[in-house]
């Protein structure tokens, strides 16, 4: 068994534990095997790992040509009259890793995924599921799963066979996944994975989001209204996200404190997914947990109910880390590449 939570004081310190840890691991990946496939998650708490992330890439000490990476997950149906548009919007998955992490990598990574969704059109999914064929709602509150049933033709096959089982099979061709950095939602979620969606099968699903992500989304500022934000996405689930050979979950805020909590101390349930981490480490995975005082506000109270877990603590509180906001890119005038 291998998980360790490490306390930070705050976003900035988290970042850079986060990215110690994301450092050291993809460089002994390269050193070994010449190549490494990076597993990448959106949203504010990654975002500060992403630009320490990038400044190893443009330091030379990780190797951004022999980097491959997967995102967990992408909107489908962003409002566009095509799919390119839809890739550009600016509330876009893709949009967002370009902005915080693709594009500050000088020379570019070898190669970046993001989960199809923004080929979906809304108003042809919409039409697709009306008819009420060729597919299940599955899950045991209101985000769930679109199981597309395997006969299923028109446009929900299509979806089927060249969105999310292709995606799942450009994983496996590259290998799989190395270190896969993941958060948290508020109800527990990973990535899209909502609560109440089974665990088993999990792969890359096309999921109906739960009231409260869309809210969230609002409330975060992405989208101004409940009706303007979208109600699907394309999105790894937690079978395959915990398939890596290591996981790096980084969380910040009060709004964590409640599912970290349970993932950690409560049982391997359903209505919180991120509590798959238990099953992943007992089946021998490499877990890190890298949290802020207040997302790590219920373990801290409970730290001897953590340790009698096996899972080792580290407090990182009293150490000294450069703060995100101090990362700043230049461009080198003779190469034009990030410095």
């Amino acid at each position: 068994m291998s998980f360790t939570i490490h306390l930070t004081r705050d976003y900035d310190q988290m970042s850079a534990v986060a990215a110690e840890i994301a450092e050291a691991s993809l460089a002994r990946t390269q050193a070994e095997r010449g190549d490494c496939v990076l597993g990448l998650a959106t949203g504010n708490s990654p975002t500060g790992l992403y630009k320490y992330l990038a400044k190893a890439f443009n330091a030379g000490r990780l190797d951004p040509r022999s980097t491959r990476t997967f995102n967990l997950d992408e909107y489908a149906g962003l409002p566009a009259v095509n799919a390119q548009q839809r890739a550009l919007h600016p509330e876009s998955y893709s949009f967002f890793m370009v902005s915080e992490f693709f594009g500050l990598v000088s020379p570019h990574l070898a190669d970046t995924n993001v989960p199809w969704g923004t080929l979906i059109d809304q108003s042809s999914l919409q039409e697709a599921l009306a008819s009420g064929e060729g597919f299940e709602l599955v899950g045991a509150d209101k985000g769930r799963v679109v199981s597309i049933a395997p006969d299923a033709e028109g446009y929900l096959g299509w979806i089927r066979d060249e969105v999310l089982n292709a995606y799942e099979a450009r994983i496996v061709e590259s290998g799989g996944i190395d270190l896969h950095v993941i958060g948290v939602g508020g109800r527990g979620h990973v990535a899209f994975h909502e609560s109440g969606i089974p665990f088993e099968g999990s792969t890359v699903m096309l999921v109906q989001l739960d009231d409260n992500t869309v809210e969230n989304a609002v409330a975060d500022g992405h989208f101004p209204t409940v009706e303007d934000t979208p109600r699907f996405a394309i999105s790894m689930g937690a079978e395959l996200v915990f398939r890596a050979r290591e996981v790096l979950m980084v969380a910040n805020g009060s709004r964590k404190t409640e599912p970290v909590t349970e993932a950690v101390l409560g049982e391997v349930t359903t209505d919180v997914p991120l509590s798959y981490a238990q099953t992943y480490v007992a089946n021998g995975g490499k877990l890190s947990f890298v949290l802020d005082e207040e997302a790590a506000a219920g373990l801290i109270d409970r730290l001897d109910d953590v340790t009698a877990k096996g899972i080792e603590v580290v407090d990182h509180r009293g150490e000294s880390y450069p703060l995100v906001a101090d990362l700043t890119f230049a461009r080198d005038a003779a190469s034009g590449s990030l410095v």
